[in-house]
């Protein structure tokens, strides 16, 4: 599924909550159901630089397509992130690695959320994409 349907479906599936609390509440809901990274994975250079909450993102190429799996200290952090990984996987790494969508600005996320906080999210965005060019095959390759 391209990036912006995937965004799109995403939206719309959170779009029918209207409070922006109980939409926080539903990010939270499912951090409990991802599965947490092993120690192994909670390594320095899956940390995420610029976020207050300890978090980490480890991306991986499958069949040509970006997976990324997540673990924070805070269980919002950990939703989040597990919203970011959940849009940006499954998609072509050279897609990512230029992409410059916002899904939790589009799904309105960030409006509640504190400026530090915003600021580590953007950080973690970016992470992705550095992870996505990371597994991008060199050109011609």
């Amino acid at each position: 599924m391209p990036l912006p349907d995937k965004i799109q479906r995403l939206i719309d599936e959170f779009s029918v909550i209207d409070d922006p609390q109980e939409r926080l509440a539903l990010v939270v809901d499912r951090a409990r159901r991802l599965p947490p990274l092993n120690d192994a994975e909670r390594i320095e250079s899956h940390r995420v630089r610029g976020c207050v909450s300890q978090a980490w993102i480890v991306g991986e190429l499958r069949d040509g397509q970006c997976r990324f799996r997540c673990d924070a200290d805070s269980p919002l952090v950990k939703g989040l992130l597990g919203f970011l990984c959940e849009c940006f996987s499954e998609i072509p790494p050279a897609t990512v690695a230029t992409s410059e969508a916002d899904p939790l600005g589009e799904l309105g996320l960030l409006r509640n959320l504190s400026p530090t906080r915003q600021n580590g999210l953007a950080h973690a965005r970016a992470r992705i994409r550095e992870l996505a060019g990371q597994l991008a095959p060199p050109p011609g390759g």
